[in-house]
Parts: structure tokens; C-alpha cells; sequence
């Protein structure tokens, strides 16, 4: 057995250990990454030839959290783990595409990163550790890939930059990034901050990619001691024409940049002359080169060249716009009368109609993961049919990129939304994407603000967001504003940034070149601030403050604290006490923890005001009950009758002994000749039992006396 160790040592206390040649050794590509008591096993497959018919990276990344990790059963009725977590979809993302970029663009092998959490100390957050390990296993095989790549978490706090905080460093921070790079540039960036400047999160992914840049190097050691890496395997999955390609840029590239220095802003138009182009080239190809399996790809590449060139050479953009030019822009609220909230946002061809509804705390997103649990009060979701895009192809449940394009749009949002004492509600935003041409998760942000602000919710601050783009020829580059679909796929970068009027909440990169430099980073920051704040501009015109209160048909919450021992008498025998009381008062109601001055929350949530009155009649009835004075008249409820009189609920959860002297003047012997079970019966507290305290409640007090009989 061959195993090989390295250490990783960034001088802050963290020591992070590679092993490779002990575990799954039958995988191309195998290692245990540990940090404390945290392991991570990862291993790549990769077939040795491609799939017939693929001409692109059928690539996975697979990422599970093992119950067993954290020493935890999996809830659910099977008791095992099932589908990935929205937490688990998220980390496969970020692995992906940082890892995917770096691989040889004609490698089609199917290819399966798989990296599992094996042990868990539950103080190491184990997804800053997901991409080091998928890449230190490439590295040890003899897959071909452009590494290695790293990824590491940055966080801020008072002033002071960490990587791979713990979750205790984590909490509190106003910034949160992973970023991924490799020895010479960074290549991804995703994350979350309150109101970051520009130089702030430059600085974070400077501080980010000096760490990378050992866990790069570190990754090249751990290759060269294993035998099996050091020659990489040969592929031949793509045959190339030089000369049919050659040939097919002269017939092409002139008049592709001719259309496209047109800047036809009509898209249809734009896409009829750019088929007219390729349909004349293949007429004038023969039959033997109309076969080249190669020929599509090189029109679309003297395409995609000549558009490159003409923002390089002239700075005009396909559909005519400057460089830091917004399509236009226009919205509205209220579209849905339905709904609790509701808005419209398009920025050229890309249109949100983003929903939100307000629930109770009932309604909250409960997690349960093997080391996420608790509970999140609001939730975004997106969903992006084939419409949207004039395609039709079946829907087959939630896509990771939807996944992935919701999360960075919550992110982005919540941040803004108000604290608990000014938010009593769950709140959830869907984003419908009816129309897409670029940027649809910033659509969302925007759609998403004006449908809590038509809601009437308390944001802290409006948010906008914006994508930007880059094309560069090693030698000159411009950064582009508000990119289009076509632009995010011919382009060098795709950049999404999204934040308020003082600062960014969130942004997401993917970076497609090497060797990009900051200057260009802090350019596209800039402009994005300058097209961030035209955008906010244009949603405050729409909507610049909330609603006064929320809609009419919004339901209501009314919250009360009462002592944790009177919870069984809400409750009930078998629930039903508060089943009939939700049944008759027509209102939702949740009952909380005990908290530490031993008081729990009760929450009742209604659209019918009278019946939460009732309601909230009730509970105090119960938790607080009235005390029967001596003295006083009561209207009561015959509960139970005995021998030797019967028992009345004179209060809410208070009976007293009716005894059979005090139902009527004359002599009762049998007390249901007098009453029934159920009756309504009036009775006064002629005072309390010395030996318990009990009362004592008469019923012929309250009769008139008989006048006594005369005697003889």
C-alpha cells in the first residue's frame, strides 16, 4: 500500500491533511481531506472513451453529507439518506464550476466527482473543504485537467479577514465568500455580505486566493509522490478539419461582423441575418464537408470570434448598446390582486412576475440535515420553464440551477428584510421567469424587492442586482453592463453583483480565462455599482417605500405569552380543546417552546378578526383564568350530576359543587328531576369549603324564598 501525506498549513492554527493511497483505490482518483475530526472522501471516475454523439463534458460533482458523520439518524420513515438537500445542491454547484472550466475543452469522457462527508466535528464547516479534495483526487489520477484548484471561505468581522472559519467565527460576520482559484488567477466567486464596499470584497478575494494558491501548491507535491499521475491518459475525442475550419472563417467572420457592428437591437432580426450567414456558408460546403463532424462548431466559432472583435475593435455590443448601457426598464405591483404581493419587472427580455405570500410560524422551512437543523422564516423560490426561452422540453422536477439561481437571489434579499419585532410573518417569494434573455436570478432580486415592498413588509433597504460581462483578448479587454444570453455565452466572465444603495449583498462570478487581472475585477465592480444604482433608480419610480399595512385579505397575527403549565388546558385531552377552538373561531393556532422564564409563545394566525378575538378570548380564559369571588352571581354549565347534587363550570376550567341543599327550598331527593346535563343554570358563591378551599354555590339562593306556611 502506497499512501502518501500532506499537510496544509496556513500559520492560523488550522492544519489540513491530504491522504491519498489507503481508501477507494479501485476510483481513478482518491483522497481523505481532514481537518480536526472533519474527513472528507472524495473520487473521481472518468470513462476512457467518450459517449458516441457528445461533443461536451458530461461531468457530475456529487456531494452528500453522511448522517452517520455526525453520529444522527436521518429523519423521514425510511431512515436513510435520499435526495440531496438544497445545501448539498448548492455545494455540487460551487465544486462544478470551479472544476469544470479546467478541464481540456475536447475531453468528453463521462466524468463523476463524487465527495462525501465521513466524519464531522461540527465546528469546521466541511463544504469550504469540498472543492480542495474533488481537486487534490483529479490531481492524483491520470485524468487530464488544467489544475489543481482550490476553494476556501473568507469571512469578515470587525475588520478582520479569516478563511475557513469555524461556524462559531462564522456567526456574526458581515461577509461571507468561497472563492475559487488556481496558482495563477480565481475563477469563481460566490457569497453574501451586509452592504460591502467594493474594496472590501476585492480585498477579501485577494486574502481568499493567497490561501488557494498553497492549497494549489500543496496539491502539485501530493501528485508528484503518486506514480499513477504523472502520466496523464490519451484521448482523441474531437478530430479537426484545420483546413474546413480555416475555410469556413473566411466565408463567415467579415459578414458576422458586419451584422453584428450593425448592433440591430431586434433580436429575431439580429438571429434571421446570423442564420442566413450559416445557411450560405453550408451551401457552398460539399457533401464530404457538410459530414465533418466538426463543421457546426467552426461557424459557430468564426461567429462567436467576429462578435468578440467587434466589442474589442469598436465597442458596440450586438444589439447596439454601449458598453455600460441598461436595456430598458419597466415594472409593476400589484398585478396579482390574489396574492399577498405581487410584482412585474423586465429589463429588455428577461421578465419576473415574482408572488409573496405571508404565513404563520407554522409555515417555516424546518432543516434537519446531518449538520444544518433549525428553522428559516423566509423562503425564495424560482422556477424557470422552457417557455421562457421559446423552448419546449419536459419539466422534470427542480434543476440544480434553479436551485442554485433562487439561492443567490434570497441571499441577495435577506439581508434587507426587517427584524422579527417589525416582521411577525414567514415570507415566501416565487419568481416565475416568463421571458429570459440574461440575468433572470436579477430579475428575481428586483421582482422580489417590489413584491415585498407591494406587501407591505418592512424591508431595511430596496435591493437591485445586475450581471456583467467581459470579453478580452489577452491584450485589451471591456467590461460589458446588463449582459444578454448570447453575450453571457461568447464572453470571458459572468458576473453577477447585487446590493442596496450603500453597499453589495451578494454576488456570484464565474470566470472563463486565465490570468484575470484585478484591475479588470475592480472595473466590472465599479460599473456594476454605477448600473446597479440606474436599476435602483427605476424600481423606486415603480415603489420606493413599503405599503402602509398589509392587504386587507392578508391574514393577521396576534402573538401572547402565557405560563407553560396552562399549554395542557389549551391543548386538551387528546388536542382537542384547541381543535374545536381553531374549528369554531376559524384561525390557525401554534403553540411555542417553554423559554427560560418558563412562558411559551402562542401564536394565532386568522383572516377573520372577530373569530381572532374569540379565539384569543379563550386562551386567556384558560391561561388566565378568572377567580369566583363570594358574593357574585355566575352563569354556569351543569358538567356532572351525583347522588348527592351536581358539578357546575362556573368559569372557563373552574367547577364548583352544586351540593342537592342548595338547588332548590324544598327537599331534593333525586337532583335530575331538577337539572340536566348541559344546562345553563344561574348560581351565586355563597363561600368556600374551610377544610380545601373548594367553593360553594347555591342555586336556591338566587330563587325566590317560599313564604313560609302558617302554623296551626
Amino acid at each position: 500500500m502506497n499512501i502518501v501525506n500532506k499537510t496544509i498549513d496556513l500559520g492560523d492554527g488550522k492544519v489540513i491533511h491530504i491522504e491519498t493511497g489507503k481508501l477507494a483505490k479501485q476510483a481513478d482518483g482518491a483522497v481523505v481531506v481532514r481537518l480536526d475530526d472533519t474527513m472528507l472522501l472524495a473520487t473521481i471516475v472518468s470513462s476512457k472513451e467518450a459517449r458516441e454523439g457528445v461533443d461536451f463534458l458530461p461531468l457530475t460533482v456529487d456531494y452528500r453529507e453522511k448522517f452517520a458523520s455526525t453520529g444522527k439518524f436521518p429523519g423521514g420513515f425510511l431512515k436513510r439518506e435520499t435526495r440531496p438537500s438544497d445545501d448539498e445542491i448548492l455545494t455540487m454547484r460551487l465544486v462544478d464550476r470551479a472544476l469544470r472550466p479546467l478541464f481540456p475543452d475536447d475531453f468528453h469522457a463521462g466524468t463523476q466527482v463524487m465527495v462525501q462527508l465521513m466524519s464531522s466535528d461540527k465546528k469546521n464547516i466541511p463544504d469550504a473543504l469540498v472543492c480542495l479534495a474533488a481537486s487534490a483526487a483529479i490531481a492524483v489520477s491520470d485524468i487530464p485537467f488544467n489544475g489543481p484548484v482550490s476553494e476556501v471561505r473568507v469571512s469578515k468581522k470587525e475588520g478582520k479577514y479569516t478563511i475557513n472559519p469555524t461556524f462559531e467565527e462564522l456567526e456574526g460576520s458581515e461577509l461571507d465568500m468561497m472563492i475559487a482559484g488556481t496558482l495563477d488567477s480565481v475563477v469563481m466567486v460566490e457569497g453574501e455580505m451586509l452592504e460591502a464596499s467594493e474594496a472590501d470584497m476585492l480585498e477579501a478575494i485577494k486574502e481568499a486566493h493567497k490561501a488557494i494558491k498553497v492549497h494549489c501548491q500543496v496539491q502539485l507535491e501530493l501528485a508528484a509522490e503518486v506514480p499513477s499521475s504523472k502520466v496523464k491518459r490519451e484521448y482523441s475525442h474531437e478530430n479537426h478539419n484545420d483546413e474546413l475550419r480555416a475555410k469556413i472563417k473566411d466565408m463567415a467572420y467579415q459578414k458576422y461582423y458586419d451584422i453584428t457592428a450593425q448592433g440591430l437591437a431586434d433580436r429575431h432580426e439580429r438571429n434571421r441575418q446570423y442564420s442566413e450567414v450559416k445557411d450560405a456558408v453550408k451551401a457552398e460546403l460539399s457533401a464530404e464537408e457538410l459530414g465533418e463532424e466538426q463543421m457546426g462548431a467552426y461557424i459557430k466559432g468564426a461567429m462567436k470570434a467576429a462578435i468578440r472583435q467587434v466589442v474589442l475593435d469598436s465597442s458596440n455590443r450586438m444589439d447596439g448598446r454601449a458598453m455600460d448601457e441598461i436595456r430598458p426598464i419597466w415594472s409593476e405591483v400589484g398585478y396579482l390582486p390574489g396574492c399577498h404581493g405581487s410584482a412585474l419587472f423586465q429589463r429588455g427580455e428577461t421578465q419576473s412576475l415574482t408572488t409573496l405570500t405571508l404565513g404563520s410560524s407554522a409555515d417555516v422551512q424546518r432543516k434537519d440535515g446531518a449538520l444544518t437543523q433549525g428553522e428559516d422564516t423566509f423562503l425564495l423560490h424560482y422556477n424557470f420553464p422552457p417557455f421562457s426561452t421559446g423552448e419546449e422540453r419536459p419539466i422534470r422536477g427542480i434543476s440544480r440551477r434553479e436551485v442554485g439561481h433562487g439561492n443567490l437571489a434570497y441571499r441577495a434579499l435577506k439581508p434587507m428584510l426587517p427584524d422579527a419585532v417589525d416582521n411577525p410573518y414567514t415570507i415566501r417569494l416565487v419568481s416565475e421567469i416568463l421571458e429570459s434573455n440574461g440575468s433572470s436570478s436579477m430579475a428575481t432580486v428586483c421582482a422580489g424587492t417590489l413584491a415585498l415592498l407591494d406587501g407591505g413588509i418592512k424591508m431595511k433597504k430596496p435591493v437591485s442586482g445586475i450581471a456583467m460581462g467581459l470579453i478580452s483578448d489577452g491584450k485589451s479587454y471591456k467590461v460589458l453592463s446588463d449582459i444578454l444570453g448570447d453575450e453571457d455565452h461568447l464572453g470571458d466572465m459572468d458576473f453577477k453583483v447585487t446590493g442596496t444603495a450603500d453597499g453589495i449583498t451578494a454576488c456570484q462570478m464565474d470566470i472563463k480565462i486565465d490570468g484575470l487581472d484585478y484591475s479588470m475585477l475592480e472595473d466590472a465592480l465599479n460599473q456594476a455599482k454605477a448600473g446597479r444604482l440606474h436599476i435602483l433608480g427605476k424600481i423606486m419610480e415603480t415603489m420606493s417605500a413599503p405599503r402602509e399595512d398589509y392587504r386587507a385579505h392578508v391574514p393577521r397575527i396576534r402573538k401572547i405569552e402565557v405560563p407553560s403549565d396552562a399549554i395542557g388546558g389549551i391543548i386538551g385531552k387528546g388536542g382537542e380543546t384547541i381543535q374545536a377552538m381553531q374549528a369554531d373561531t376559524n384561525t390557525k393556532i401554534s403553540i411555542g417552546d417553554e423559554d427560560e422564564n418558563g412562558m411559551a409563545l402562542i401564536e394565532i394566525f386568522s383572516e377573520d378578526a372577530e373569530g381572532m378575538e374569540e379565539a384569543l378570548k379563550r386562551i386567556n380564559s384558560i391561561a388566565f383564568p378568572p377567580v369566583a369571588e363570594v358574593g357574585q352571581t355566575y352563569s354556569g354549565k351543569v358538567k356532572n350530576i351525583v347522588a348527592f347534587g351536581a358539578f357546575v363550570e362556573i368559569l372557563p376550567g373552574q367547577d364548583a359543587l352544586l351540593h342537592v341543599s342548595e338547588i332548590a327550598w324544598e327537599r331534593v331527593e333525586k337532583p335530575e328531576d331538577y337539572l340536566k346535563q348541559g344546562q345553563e343554570i344561574e348560581v351565586k358563591v355563597i363561600g368556600k369549603d374551610p377544610r380545601n378551599g373548594k367553593l360553594k354555590i347555591s342555586r336556591k339562593a338566587l330563587l325566590p324564598k317560599p313564604e313560609a306556611k302558617p302554623q296551626d
